[in-house]
This record gives structure tokens, sequence and C-alpha cells, in this order.
């Protein structure tokens, strides 16, 4: 996703946190919600929602570029490999977020994702096996990755389809069927 898409149909409603931005709205209507079925885009989507802990999600997206060719495309194993020195050059990146916390937590969670992948036989499987309840969702993510605070996890859980994200009423999306996977 870049900064530059089509323009925004202002007829159509949607959320309010999209705006008329165009990286959200398209965000908003091709991705957010539409369940994943690779394991780096999981683990995109895990790493940048706990990357978008304190900022806004359009920060996030912007960068979202620099994030995957810092971050090796999010390969959770490239990523689990980082050393000290690919901590450095993050923390050198002015393209990403700049905090080492969750810079550590994101290479300590690869190695997470690689062990329940494994266990699995995918995180796809991983994420399909678990209860769609919202509680024991939050839960086994605090307990399974770093930076997972209950909110981060019910954000991941939306973003990847296992919750139906929460629209605003008047969203054409409100009360949508469940969305397909995509890769």
């Amino acid at each position: 996703m870049t900064a530059k898409t089509n323009p925004v149909r202002e007829d159509i409603p949607r959320c309010a946190w999209t705006g008329t931005d165009p990286l959200l709205v398209k965000y908003h209507d091709e991705e957010w919600g539409v369940p994943v079925s690779t394991d780096a885009a999981h683990f995109e989507r895990l790493s940048l929602e706990a990357f978008q802990a304190g900022l806004s999600w359009r920060t996030i997206l912007y960068k979202r570029t620099a994030f995957r060719r810092a971050f090796a495309r999010f390969s959770p194993r490239k990523v689990a490999a980082f050393t000290e020195k690919d901590i450095r050059r993050l923390l050198s990146d002015a393209g990403i977020v700049r905090h080492r916390g969750k810079i550590e937590a994101t290479i300590e969670n690869a190695r997470r994702f690689l062990v329940l992948s494994k266990e699995n036989g995918g995180f796809s499987r991983y994420i399909d096996s678990l209860p769609a309840n919202l509680e024991e969702l939050r839960r086994l993510f605090r307990t399974e990755f770093r930076f997972m605070g209950p909110k981060i996890a019910e954000s991941y859980f939306e973003s990847v389809g296992k919750i139906p994200p929460k629209h605003d009423r008047r969203c054409w999306m409100a009360g949508s069927a469940p969305r397909r996977k995509r890769t």
C-alpha cells in the first residue's frame, strides 16, 4: 500500500477513523477484517499492530513500505535470526518507528511465531484453531507474545478477520458478512 491510491469516493459512508485519507480508506475497504493465509501476512499484521501502540494507524501505514524493507518483508524466519547488529540498524532507520522495546519484541515474537507455526502446521492453522472468544484470545496472545496487550491483540484479531471489526453503524461495511481469505 502506498500513498498513491485512487481518489476517495466520499459518497460511500465509512468508519470515521478513515477520514478522507486515501491510504486509510484503502486499508479499511480492502484489508481490515479480511482473513490472511500466509505466515508473512500474519506476522506483518501482528508486528504492525504492536508498533502502532501509542501512535496513529495512519503513521504505521505510511511507514509500511519501510517496515517491510527493514524487517525482511516480515519473513518470521529471517526476523527471528536478527542480531544486535540488526537492532542497531533498525534503531537508525528513520523510515520506521525506532522504539527499542518494540523492535526487540518483534524479533522475539518472530521466534515464538515460528514455534507456534511448527506446532500447528502453520500460523493460519493455529489462528483457525483458537476460540472466537475475545477475552480468551486476548489472554492467549498476552502470554504468547511480547508487547501484546489486550487492545493490540484485539486489533490484530480484527485485522485478520478472526473477530469481526467494529465498523461504525453508518459504515457501508457494518454488519457485512465475513470476508474471504487473501494472501
